[in-house]
């Protein structure tokens, strides 16, 4: 039996030493993954004997079976592995069967990249980012739930604890469970900067390393699917569904993000005021010119917006500031390649590829066009009244889905960062799912009005 190879995540892997370390580790299946429209991860699974034909994009898809993207007459695509996301899946290799991973793009049958892959286009603004010579680079804060199983295997809404913030075990009984995924995550190439539990009782949090857009993006997909999986594993499920319990916190996906250019943090600039660059100043501006458009995006379920509401942390006013954390968009205070600016809105529901394209969008319309952003506010919002807040200028995020999807439809900016086909099927999608959600009747209107004389 041949030795095992030992995967250097930080190398970008040639198809010669792909197929060795396959070989060297015995390697029976290969997983392609890709994106759908709603950010659920697909994947095909072939035998480790097809990798080759894997590595030359010979793999092809049925695009017809996918929400949002080919008709029945023109369903023909392919999968087009990334070499960069070559992964051993470590709790699928730990028994007789050993399974890896590439994350793909999906292409038309002439070869060219689907308009309609999210991956694809993420990548589409990325080049059009590095034309004006700018990479984004973004943190994402994920923040999930645990439940438990009922004795049927299905999941219900009992914690798997009644921790807070920053417990400590035996209070917090996830701690165990993130031990674990930490570790998985790292085998997979992650570096995992630090877990701990939130604030309200069955919730949690991972921080991996901020990296540019893309790989960031297909971390936030395999950071998900590790989630799910390690949490499957070990009898509970996982859930990154905004507010699965009324009156307590909801889950969000802060993501800290910042402009480089020839390797040196844009919006950093130890002369400023605040030592923050202009391009920092033009970015803030860029976000909140765009925001209340692009939430649909960032925030795209039904659920999201029992999250968005005043009273939960949820940051819901549309300013900025230094350290407030009732704003929007914060500035944390690390300073030099640190410096960063935290847009708080986001949730975890989020397409991951569409979320990091109209927040790139966003601020590149800001730079471009030098938007200068309000003032900061230094007051807690939370506790200003409608006046207050009125005088102040301070507006708030759509208040449903609905509006989202109407703010969005007006926005050119963001209908350009996600492109024409991806823009009309992710409209129709949310349209079908609010009218789905109009007409029916919840057990909350039974409980409140089935015996009303």
């Amino acid at each position: 039996m041949s030795k095992a190879s030992i995967i250097d995540y930080k190398k970008v892997l040639t198809k010669e030493e792909i197929k060795k370390i396959v070989d060297e580790n015995n390697i029976e299946f290969i997983k392609l993954e890709f994106c759908d429209i709603n950010g659920i991860m697909k994947n095909l699974s072939i035998p480790a004997e097809q990798l080759d034909s894997a590595l030359n994009n010979e793999i092809m898809l049925d695009g017809s079976s996918i929400k949002g993207f080919r008709s029945i007459e023109t369903s023909d695509m392919y999968f087009y592995p990334d070499l960069k996301t070559f992964a051993i899946i470590p709790w699928r290799s730990d028994d007789e069967v050993k399974v890896a991973r590439f994350i793909c793009d999906i292409h038309n049958a002439d070869g060219t990249p689907f308009e309609g892959c999210p991956r694809c286009n993420l990548k589409k603004m990325i080049a059009r980012a590095e034309k004006l010579g700018y990479t984004m680079n973004v943190g994402p804060e994920a923040e999930f739930f645990i439940f438990k199983k009922d004795e049927n295997g299905n999941a219900t809404l009992k914690t798997n604890d009644n921790a807070g913030y920053y417990s400590a075990a035996p209070t917090d009984k996830g701690e165990n469970l993130r031990r674990i995924m930490v570790k998985t995550l790292k085998e997979m190439g992650f570096e995992v900067e630090a877990s701990h539990h939130e604030v309200a009782r069955g919730q949690h949090e991972i921080d991996f390393k901020y990296a540019d857009a893309l790989t960031t993006a297909d971390n936030i997909m395999t950071f998900k699917y590790v989630v799910s999986a390690i949490s499957e594993q070990n009898g509970a499920v996982a859930t990154f569904m905004p507010k699965p319990i009324f009156g307590i916190n909801g889950s969000g996906m802060h993501c800290n993000v910042s402009l480089f250019k020839d390797g040196k943090n844009l919006f950093f600039d130890s002369e400023r005021t605040y030592q923050l660059s202009k391009e920092a100043l033009y970015s803030i501006g860029g976000l909140l010119k765009n925001v209340k458009s692009f939430t649909a995006i960032t925030n795209p379920t039904i659920n999201s917006y029992k999250r968005l509401v005043p009273g939960y942390e949820a940051p819901v006013y549309l300013a900025w500031s230094l350290a407030n954390r009732s704003a929007l968009i914060r500035v944390p205070a690390k300073r030099g390649n640190a410096t960063r600016v935290e847009l708080r809105s986001p949730d975890p529901s989020c397409n991951p590829y569409l979320a990091l394209a109209v927040i790139l969008g966003a601020i590149l319309d800001g730079v471009e066009n030098k938007i200068e952003p309000p003032l900061q506010i230094e007051e807690n919002i939370y506790s200003m009244t409608k006046k207050e807040r009125k005088r102040a200028k301070i507006d708030s995020l759509p208040s449903s889905l609905e509006e989202a999807i109407n703010l969005l439809d007006k926005n050119e900016i963001i209908k350009e960062a996600l492109g024409d086909h991806i823009f009309n099927e992710f409209v129709a999608t949310k349209e079908k799912e609010c009218e789905t959600y109009r007409t029916y009747v919840t057990p909350l209107e039974v409980d409140m009005y089935l015996n009303m004389q």
